[in-house]
């Protein structure tokens, strides 16, 4: 594994002048980076002991960063103030591709110290407490795919991002000439990422038009989910210094979408496998992936944050339909794979817009109420799922919504107060929609209506 970056390492760069930037910065509740550039000896002189501020409305904007109301945490009646942006000194990496800096994850806390439970990492670390007490640690992976463009964002937002060109013309799933013909690019995130402290695994082309996935290692999952920001973050960097654009969004048009697939364990305190007796299920991840299947569709809305997201949910598609298990089956909502040390499940439903923190946050508190209730295991799946009887993934973020608002689990597992932000949050992004005028409705009814 590549060595992660010490404060003592990046005060030797500040004093040798190599390091003059610091950036520091939280996930939002839209899986953004956000936070502050800094000069580096200011960082060392002020923040590393006394930390930063930011405006506490950045947990309380759309995705176009407006203002909008219904959060408890921060209004105008509020006056919009600060948050504690405080340092994590084990998420301390380099960015290789902006010269001379380094970066950090924060926590956010309130003015008195106490944690701001809405915010996505507080969500992850507090179900990643609630295994500690059983002295148990989830690892998880999550499957970025991305669509790759030769457009700079700047042309693709001047175009209306139509009529753009796709990195391949055809489908390049697996194929090594597909990938050669972006090689220069998608090396250059690679090493920078492996710069930054990531273990790089592979990089393949998949079915879309230009649309690839880099695979990381699987790391503690707090670590995991902190990289995947980082990653997606410099990926779009990197392609937009090379003048290309890449989209992580779930469905860009309607060929196959970017999936965000998340695999996930457990290990114990001395890191033997949780999940695993001998050759087959330990009755812990029977409860466990019981309590999967339970979830799956009242947790959604941390699993398909966007009312794009689920127009990826389409039969044939290698996106889900069915709240079914299978052994490797990827028509199945929930796949696992592996055995021995390597079992896991593999959930199949975010796609490339998800959160990673709320979407693993789901998926352990999902296992745990499965292993309180100690709910049964149903047969897995074998077959074609998009054509079972199996119950439906929602449909709508509306759908979704409604489902979390009435979820038991989720008010049990994450506290009224989590659950309140995030439907505000789906309402939100619901309302803009049904605002919004389409070009599907102006090319459909300009002339012919």
């Amino acid at each position: 594994m590549p060595e992660r970056l010490t404060l003592q390492e990046v005060r030797r760069q500040i004093a040798d002048g190599s390091c003059d930037t610091v950036l520091i910065g939280f996930t939002d509740m839209q899986g953004r980076l956000q936070g502050k550039r800094l000069d580096a000896q200011y960082f060392l002189d002020d923040v590393l002991d006394h930390a930063a501020e930011g405006c506490n409305y950045l947990l309380a904007v759309d995705v176009d960063m407006s203002t909008v109301d219904g959060y408890a945490m921060s209004s105008w009646d509020k006056g919009y103030g600060d948050f504690v942006m405080r340092p994590d000194l084990a998420t301390l990496h380099l960015v290789s591709w902006h010269p001379g800096t380094v970066a950090v994850i924060c926590d956010l806390e309130w003015e008195d110290g106490t944690p701001v439970v809405a915010s996505p990492r507080q969500i992850l670390r507090r179900q990643c407490e609630r295994l500690a007490e059983r002295d148990w640690t989830a690892y998880a992976g999550t499957e970025l795919e991305f669509l790759l463009f030769r457009d700079s964002y700047e042309q693709a937002w001047s175009s209306g991002y139509r009529d753009m060109t796709p990195a391949n013309q055809y489908n390049v799933d697996y194929s090594m000439l597909g990938t050669s013909r972006v090689e220069p690019l998608l090396r250059r995130i690679r090493l920078a990422m492996r710069d930054a402290g990531l273990q790089v695994e592979s990089v393949k082309g998949e079915c879309n038009l230009g649309q690839h996935e880099i695979a990381f290692k699987y790391d503690e999952v707090l670590r995991t989910c902190d990289q995947h920001v980082v990653y997606k973050n410099g990926a779009k960097e990197i392609a937009a210094q090379e003048g290309m654009s890449l989209t992580f969004m779930a469905k860009y048009d309607e060929r196959e979408g970017n999936s965000c697939h998340i695999h996930l364990s457990l290990r114990g305190r001395d890191g033997e496998p949780v999940f695993a007796a001998g050759d087959g299920f330990a009755p812990i991840f029977e409860h466990f992936l019981a309590g999967q299947l339970a979830g799956l569709r009242e947790l959604s809305l941390f699993f398909a944050p966007t009312i794009n997201a689920y127009k990826r949910f389409a039969e044939g598609s290698f996106a889900p339909t069915a709240v079914a298990w299978g052994r490797d089956n990827r028509t199945c909502a929930i796949r696992v794979v592996g055995h021995g040390v390597s079992l896991r499940l593999e959930n199949r439903v975010p796609g490339g817009d998800v959160n990673p923190y709320l979407a693993c946050a789901a998926m352990i508190a999902a296992g745990l109420h499965g292993i309180a209730e100690e709910l049964p295991l149903e047969e897995p799946f074998t077959g074609n799922a998009y054509r079972s009887d199996k119950v439906r993934v929602p449909t709508s973020l509306r759908e979704a919504a409604g489902l979390f608002a009435e979820s038991a689990l989720a008010r049990a597992a994450f506290g009224d107060e989590v659950v309140e932000h995030y439907l505000n949050m789906a309402r939100v992004e619901v309302g803009a929609f049904d605002a919004a005028v389409t070009d599907w409705e102006r090319y459909r009814g300009f002339e012919r209506l």
